[in-house]
């Protein structure tokens, strides 16, 4: 992803943290014409120490039949987000040279794509998959509560997939490069925006700021 270097995140638990929490992706390859399928994913640990994120598609998307196992793809994560005027910046009042601009978090994952057939390592990655969405959770739901035929009869229906990641990263765009005085115009004017979005991005912001004593970035 484009990002001027002072809105690049590199930290692999803070870009981790954040697939956690966003779940959902847009997975992508151009094998065989280019392809397209929004999916939750969930992190993998393996043994060998490589990260991946695993999950399925429905076997009538004709996108995995398109990719096979073993091509390249991207699935980026879309965070808060969330449209930034210019005249919340000290500049406009100053001079009027401001122009608009739109905030944002996104993390992006590169990396091998493996399809899973196989039953019991199809019904392990549907295990892991709702453990992690279900956890926290007063009663939290596991696959094994709903019937085991009704569960096989399902799978039938879906592929699953790996992404060995070999290249994380990650773009928190919070206008970094302004001054101070701009940046805090962005917090109050996104903070007045009263969306959920818009109040992730003004925290995040604020966190940023030179007495929050952080890198600007989270």
């Amino acid at each position: 992803m484009y990002a001027i270097e002072q809105s690049r995140e590199t930290r692999r638990d803070v870009l981790l943290e954040a697939i956690r929490n966003i779940g959902l992706a847009t997975l992508a390859s151009g094998t065989n014409g280019l392809h397209a399928t929004l999916l939750p994913l969930t992190v993998l640990s393996k043994d060998d120490g490589k990260l991946v994120l695993a999950g399925h598609f429905a076997r009538a998307n004709r996108h995995w039949r398109a990719v096979g196992s073993g091509i390249e793809a991207l699935a980026l994560f879309q965070g808060p987000h969330a449209y930034v005027s210019p005249g919340w910046y000290a500049t406009k009042a100053e001079t009027g040279k401001s122009v608009p601009t739109w905030a944002y978090v996104a993390v992006e994952a590169r990396g091998t794509l493996r399809l899973v057939e196989d039953p019991e390592k199809l019904r392990a990655m549907l295990d892991a998959l709702t453990a992690d969405l279900e956890s926290g959770r007063e009663a939290p739901w596991a696959v094994g509560d709903a019937p085991q035929d009704y569960i096989a009869a399902m799978m039938r229906g879906i592929v699953g997939l790996e992404l060995e990641v070999s290249e994380l990263s990650g773009v928190w765009k919070l206008n970094q490069a302004k001054s101070e005085a701009d940046r805090r115009g962005m917090i109050d004017g996104l903070s007045r925006e009263e969306t959920a979005d818009a109040t992730s991005l003004a925290a995040l912001a604020q966190a940023g700021l030179p007495d929050a004593g952080t890198t600007g970035k989270t």
